[in-house]
């Protein structure tokens, strides 16, 4: 028996979302807005209260400040079913804030790291990874990292019956280090949106890109937005079209769709029915605003995939 259903390490912070902003306030002047909302945020985080609110148990290890930010968030963990007991109270920053300014077009961002500066692959606490059935690593960023991740994925899968999802996320710096691929034998569930697995598979297509990846992954899964997702495993592809839905902030879809991906996953369903999970969790978070507010809980999971076809070949 393992203590937790999943460990994961990395960002979290303060999303404050306003609303319907078309321009900022030139300087000396000051703008009236409906309403701004404080969430938390973090893909990291994102990804962990996805899982707490599906029924699952899981532990996060990151950092807050000692600030009223850093009590909320342990408070909504503490609501979500997640272990706060490995997040950290950093002496040295605040907590992280993201001012995410929306209008019906676009989004524009400012943002102060606080204590998601902190974040280094090496501090993940590998003797309470062991506890757990499943990690799920984030925050690679190229060359830079690559040694770091190497190192924490030999020595999880040294620990025997760990699981590994991996999100590669985004390259800022443009590089898309293929030596990446030395990190995929150490992963079950391998994540990346289509422009991500384009620009690190040099392919044509996201199938071309699956099948290269799959030489080495166990499982490659593909975000495709609007087009739902596929996954590669063994050499046969499953498909799995999106839901439509009215859309308000997509703040989270990504983590979302994998916290959905990894409930299924680590309930034992089919690839096919994972597909649908991360589906209808993609679709149901972006509902509303804040990266977690529309994520469903186990119930309404299942109530909104029984009203949709089957839609998976």
């Amino acid at each position: 028996m393992k203590q937790w259903d999943a460990f994961i390490y990395g960002d979290v912070n303060i999303d404050l979302v306003i609303p319907g902003v078309e321009a900022l306030p030139q300087p000396g002047q000051e703008d009236v807005v409906e309403r701004m909302d404080t969430y938390i945020g973090g893909g990291a985080a994102l990804f962990t209260l996805g899982l707490g609110k599906l029924g699952l148990h899981p532990v996060f290890q990151g950092a807050v400040g000692a600030d009223c930010y850093g009590s909320f968030i342990r408070e909504e963990f503490k609501r979500k079913n997640i272990d706060d007991s490995l997040l950290a109270e950093s002496k040295k920053n605040p907590t992280g804030i993201s001012i995410s300014f929306t209008n019906e077009r676009d989004r524009a961002f400012l943002t102060s790291r606080g204590t998601n500066s902190e974040i280094e692959v090496s501090a993940v606490d590998l003797d309470m990874v062991r506890k757990a059935r499943h990690i799920h690593v984030t925050g690679y960023s190229g060359s830079a990292s690559q040694e770091s991740y190497r190192t924490l994925l030999q020595r999880v899968k040294k620990c025997g019956d760990v699981t590994v999802s991996f999100d590669v996320g985004w390259d800022d710096s443009g590089e898309w280090y293929q030596g990446i691929y030395d990190l995929f034998p150490y992963i079950d569930v391998l994540f990346m949106n289509e422009t991500e697995a384009l620009h690190y598979s040099r392919k044509e297509n996201v199938t071309e890109a699956m099948q290269e990846f799959g030489k080495m992954a166990s499982l490659v899964v593909i975000k495709r937005g609007k087009w739902g997702a596929s996954a590669w495993k063994d050499g046969v592809l499953t498909d799995a079209k999106a839901y439509p839905v009215t859309a308000l902030d997509t703040t989270g879809a990504g983590d979302s769709f994998n916290a959905g991906f990894i409930y299924g996953f680590l309930q034992g369903m089919e690839i096919k029915d994972c597909l649908r999970c991360g589906n209808g969790c993609g679709a149901l978070s972006v509902t509303a605003y804040g990266g977690n507010t529309g994520f469903p809980d186990r119930r309404r999971l299942e109530q909104f995939l029984g009203e949709r076809e089957e839609n998976v070949t």
